[in-house]
This record gives C-alpha cells, structure tokens and sequence, in this order.
C-alpha cells in the first residue's frame, strides 16, 4: 500500500465540513477546537487532524462516530492500537490522504458547554471562541508534559508553539479572560488554567507578560 501524503489545510477543513453537515443533517450543533480551531483563528502550524465537540447528551462519543460512518461512506474507524480500549478511531478518508477526527462531548477532558450564542463561525466553519481555545491548548500542554509515553511527551514542543502563536492573536483582538461574553465559563476551568499559566511562565519566563495582558496572574 502507498505511503498516504500528510493532509493539506484545504483537505483538513473539508474533512471538519462533512462531519459538521453530517451533524446539522441530525440537528445537533457542535464547534470545532484544537489545531484546526487554532488554524482557523491565524495560528500558522498546518493541522493534522479535526476536534469538534459536539453539544448534545442524547447521544455518546461511539454513537456519533458510528453515525458519521453510516452516513458518509468517508468516514470509517479502526481498531485502537491499545488492546484494553473499549472505542475505536475514527478516519476521514481524503484525495491524498486522511486525518483522524476526535468527537468529543462537553465534559469530556474538561471541555467547556459553550453557549450557541459564543460559537464564532469562521470560514463558513463553527469554532470555539478564541480564550477556551488558548484554555484547552494550555491544559493539553500539561498533560502532555505528564504523559507516560514518549510521544505524547514530544508533543509539549508543539503546543508551546501554539500556544504562544493563540496568545498573541488573542492580545491583538484585546481579549480577557473576564471579558463579559466569557462569564459562562466554569470558574475552576479557569481556576485551572491559571495553575497552568503558573506552570508555563516557570517553563517560558518571556511569554510573562502576555499572559498578564489578557488579565492572568503572573
């Protein structure tokens, strides 16, 4: 079998596209975050994959991964490579190549339930509004950090690079994490996310001052 190419951006978002017309088909909202969110928002790193949290209790992570496959012959999941794992991976086939596709719930690795209201939409796509965005990278680089395995661990590097490129964006657009469209967010998600910035600023003294321009404690 030949080497399948990495996703091209264009191909990234067509995949994030099918799976949110497949939800809206059902009436279920949902918005994009991590990389492809970050990507969207002016962070210069090329994904490799889609996350979209999708806004419904009525159905569970594997129930809506198996309707994305009987809906769009595209899609397809595979086997875990951890035999323990009770779910399987979700693919999007493409052109040139795929990407995997986590769909995740609120809840779910303390993903915020972000009122309608706030999804931004751009590009036509529905995306997380910038500050969680920043929380959830911020809250992955830690646990990346924590991580037991080697190659979650070399994925702080990255993070770092988005994180700082998210920040930066969020400082231009004059954003606070007490800005008045951001009350619904749960206090010890941002409780958290300062424990966070603590951790970062010990690891990346430079990047001090921007976290306090969008109104953490340094």
């Amino acid at each position: 079998m030949p080497q399948l190419a990495e996703p091209t951006r264009e191909e990234i978002l067509r995949a994030a596209r099918k799976a949110i017309r497949v939800f809206a088909d059902f009436g279920l909202q949902c918005c994009l975050f991590g990389s492809t969110a970050c990507n969207l928002f002016g962070v210069s790193r090329t994904p490799n994959d889609v996350d979209i949290v999708i806004f419904t209790y009525d159905y569970n992570q594997e129930e809506l991964k198996e309707l994305l496959v009987q809906e769009d012959s595209d899609f397809y999941l595979v086997r875990s490579r951890n035999p323990t794992a009770d779910y399987r991976i979700l693919w999007c086939r493409l052109p040139t190549a795929r990407c995997k596709v986590d769909i995740l719930l609120p809840g779910v690795l303390n993903i915020p339930n972000v009122p309608r209201r706030r999804v931004r939409w751009i590009s036509g796509l529905p995306v997380m509004p910038i500050i969680p965005l920043l929380l959830l990278k911020l809250q992955g680089w830690s646990d990346h950090r924590y991580s037991e395995r080697r190659d979650m661990q070399e994925k702080q590097y990255v993070d770092v690079d988005d994180i700082i490129d998210l920040l930066l964006i969020a400082i231009d657009r004059g954003q606070s994490i007490w800005q008045q469209n951001l009350r619904w967010m749960p206090r010890d998600f941002v409780d958290d996310a300062q424990e966070h910035v603590y951790d970062f600023i010990a690891e990346y003294p430079y990047s001090d001052q921007q976290w306090e321009a969008v109104d953490f404690a340094i």
